[in-house]
């Protein structure tokens, strides 16, 4: 077994970060990490590739915490399969399914966890709830708070409500009429600099907002205002540090705000980390801490990002809207010219497709102009996209929008992004 144990210490750092990361209790973490290891060497015989080692023990890693955390739940009586439900957060490319509650209550201590889950998830009074526990009222209303600030802490977004305040950003209400005309031209390479899914140019000096706008009804949902603040640095990687505004149209009082550092270079942009706010202390969570991170916002192998340097690959082919593209990962590339005008202004662009990089069952069109700068972007959901959820397919939920067919699937298109680039 010495080739394991070559493997092994190659790794282990990395595999002590997903266990800790995801475990709070050092003791349980060591625990689970000595069951991952001997698993692991029990297992080895049976790995064929010894490349995907790191992939593999990761794997073990993940099944051993999500045993550490059910036991938990049975012990304290609750639903581990409520505990992890999907929930619903803005990654690289706005709405996707998530796990950011389950992980943020799997950080908590078993009493913030059994209040929470009484309360929120069984929705019991706290009248109930004491007699449940067989403690004093005023004692549930105090763990209740507790438990609630500690969740605020750990969670990756803070959530201020300000009040009085207006939408600094001249943005439409509506998102403008546009047209888009296939070019006869062939497409041109781009320098595409901007931070995939967000539009921002990850360089000093650089602020942006941008829009969401829901079809087919046109209004706008929420406004991100973006702005680099800062040089930073993760794991001996230098990028840039950026903090994002987010504004809810219909509840303009209620602001979050989020941050996160990425990297631009002569060849790829990526995300390093992300951070939320404990207290007065930035906690970052970056590309080696796994899913937590990865699953929002890493791209490429080994997290490398998008590539700047665009030319047409020929991975993905368009027809009208029957797309066709090959088989392999990180299904990005230039499918043909456009000249879209919007809101007046004419523009000659380049379309990117993405094909389910992000998430299964997204795929996107980005027209970028010759500065390599987003002039509209477009979201398509698989017809079965997050059906668990909204209980119907896409057709039948917006019926009147245009479909895309990929692959010999169905698409539907959901919503539309500007920026103030194209004002």
């Amino acid at each position: 077994m010495d080739g394991f144990e070559h493997l092994l210490e190659e790794n282990r750092s990395f595999v002590e970060r997903f266990v800790k990361f995801r475990v709070s209790s050092l003791a349980d973490a060591e625990d689970i990490l000595q069951e991952v290891y001997t698993a692991a060497f029990e297992k080895f015989s049976q790995l064929r590739n010894k490349d995907a080692f790191k992939g593999w023990i990761i794997e073990i890693a993940r099944n051993k915490c999500n045993d550490y955390f059910r036991e938990k739940a049975r012990r304290m009586e609750i639903p581990i399969d409520r505990l992890t439900e999907k929930e619903w957060s803005y990654g690289r490319y706005g709405v996707s399914e998530s796990c950011t509650v389950r992980e943020t209550v799997s950080l908590l201590g078993d009493h913030d966890k059994q209040i929470l889950y009484l309360y929120y998830w069984k929705e019991l009074p706290q009248k109930e709830i004491a007699k449940r526990l067989n403690i004093p009222l005023g004692t549930v209303k105090s763990r209740l708070y507790t438990a609630k600030e500690h969740f605020k802490k750990q969670y990756p977004c803070q959530i201020d409500i300000v009040k009085g305040e207006q939408k600094m950003k001249k943005l439409p209400v509506f998102l403008p009429a546009y047209t888009i005309e296939e070019s006869s031209q062939s497409p041109f390479s781009v320098k595409w600099e901007e931070l995939m899914g967000w539009f921002l140019v990850p360089k000093l000096g650089e602020k942006l907002s941008w829009g969401m706008y829901d079809m087919p009804s046109r209004k706008c949902d929420r406004v991100f205002d973006m702005e680099v603040t800062g040089k930073a640095m993760v794991h001996g990687i230098e990028g840039v540090e950026l903090t994002v505004r987010e504004t809810s149209c219909a509840s303009p009082n209620e602001v979050i705000n989020r941050g996160f550092v990425a990297q631009l270079t002569e060849t790829h942009c990526r995300y390093l980390a992300t951070f939320r706010k404990d207290g007065d202390v930035k906690n970052y969570i970056t590309f080696l801490d796994g899913d937590a991170f990865m699953t929002n916002w890493g791209f490429g192998e080994d997290n490398c990002g998008n590539e700047t340097n665009l030319s047409p690959k020929g991975d993905i082919k368009r027809k009208g809207n029957v797309v066709t593209s090959a088989c392999k990962d990180f299904l990005l590339d230039i499918v043909g010219r456009y000249a879209v005008t919007i809101g007046g202004k004419r523009f000659d662009t380049v379309c990117v497709m993405d094909i389910e990089t992000y998430d299964s069952g997204i795929v996107s069109e980005q027209f970028l102009d010759q500065n390599g700068r987003t002039v509209l972007w477009r979201r398509f959901n698989r017809n079965d996209w997050a059906i668990d959820r909204y209980q119907k397919e896409w057709t039948e939920l917006l019926p009147h929008n245009e479909r895309l067919t990929v692959n010999g699937t169905t698409y539907v298109h959901w919503y539309d992004c500007i920026t103030d680039y194209i004002l």
